[in-house]
């Protein structure tokens, strides 16, 4: 499955992508807000888990690839996770540093939300942000995702954003 936006096609991931996350999971600015820069080996365990989501059928993440260049600039798409003792389907996304502040990343998770209801008809998926990343709050706000909660992730403080399919049926359908 691939999605398609004005200036960005997502993708599912390849092994082929290995180099490029690699190089990207490294930078400090790219793994701001998580557990910090990762390692090669560490990258190909990531790449190894969506790229068997994806094989499984479950929903996953894709590979944010530039229309003007086909650079991969980063990514976007579905995590599983555990969150209060419950599993979750969460939005997640990551954007090299150099295209910050232009949009891509809403553009992004619009279309990876949309996708996850329309075609995958999801009832409810979440974002998990930490609380001084605003940036990531703007963008699952743009993505019509209300703060529900604060929680306990990874033993981190962490906002909850979320958004129902009844709700998206509503305002964007």
């Amino acid at each position: 499955m691939m999605l398609e936006t004005p200036r960005l096609i997502l993708r599912p991931f390849t092994t082929e992508d290995l180099d490029r996350m690699a190089e990207l999971m490294a930078n400090k600015d790219f793994m701001r807000f998580s557990m910090g820069p990762l390692t090669r080996e560490q990258t190909q365990a990531f790449l190894d888990k969506v790229i068997g989501w994806d094989r499984d059928g479950l929903p996953s993440q894709f590979a944010m690839i530039f229309r003007s260049s086909g650079a991969l600039g980063g990514y976007c798409g579905f995590f599983h996770h555990e969150v209060d003792g419950k599993m979750e389907i969460e939005i997640g996304y990551r954007l090299d540093s150099n295209f910050w502040n232009r949009g891509l990343t809403t553009e992004a998770a619009r279309a990876v939300r949309d996708h996850g209801f329309r075609d995958l008809k999801l009832d409810y998926v979440i974002s998990l942000i930490h609380p001084e990343n605003i940036p990531s709050r703007r963008v699952a706000e743009k993505n019509g995702m209300t703060l529900e909660r604060e929680t306990t992730f990874r033993g981190f403080r962490t906002f909850v954003f979320s958004i129902t399919r009844q709700r998206w049926l509503e305002r964007f359908s």
